[in-house]
């Protein structure tokens, strides 16, 4: 897994902030791989985008993965199915750092039509930048949701 290596993917609801964050992460020297869709189409679905990313986040081909929808939430609902993918819809800083820190979130999703890009940059730094802990109250809490799967 190489640590700079992040996806995206989005439907038509999160196409334009997908590819702020695209752009803007590759300023600030990630690998960036663009799951697409690579056009703005209205008539596209999330699934088709978001869940081919997720899957490379679940191999451990990318080192994290964000999903942008309109709202975020049917990214976050269609990721979440798979197996070794750790999700949540994020709409603050405190949660996208504290998701990684004690959960090992592993993909962030975000809502194209809810969040201005600069609060979405500052969501994603924080999300990209923190480290899981490790603690033992958490690798618990983690092997009884590995066990759901």
């Amino acid at each position: 897994m190489i640590p700079n290596r992040i996806g995206i993917a989005a439907d038509h609801g999160g196409f334009e902030l997908k590819e702020y964050l695209k752009g803007k992460l590759t300023e600030n020297g990630f690998e960036v791989v663009d799951f697409g869709n690579n056009r703005l189409s209205s008539d596209d679905d999330y699934p088709d985008y978001v869940v081919p990313m997720a899957r490379a986040v679940a191999l451990g081909d990318l080192y994290r993965g964000i999903a942008v929808c309109g709202s975020g939430v049917g990214a976050c609902v269609a990721v979440n199915k798979l197996k070794d993918i750790r999700a949540c819809l994020i709409s603050d800083t405190f949660s996208a750092h504290q998701g990684v820190e004690d959960d090992n979130m592993n993909l962030i999703c975000l809502g194209g039509r809810v969040l201005g890009n600069s609060l979405a940059l500052e969501i994603v730094n924080e999300f990209l930048s923190a480290q899981f802990s490790g603690a033992d109250r958490h690798l618990r809490r983690l092997a009884k949701v590995a066990k759901l799967e």
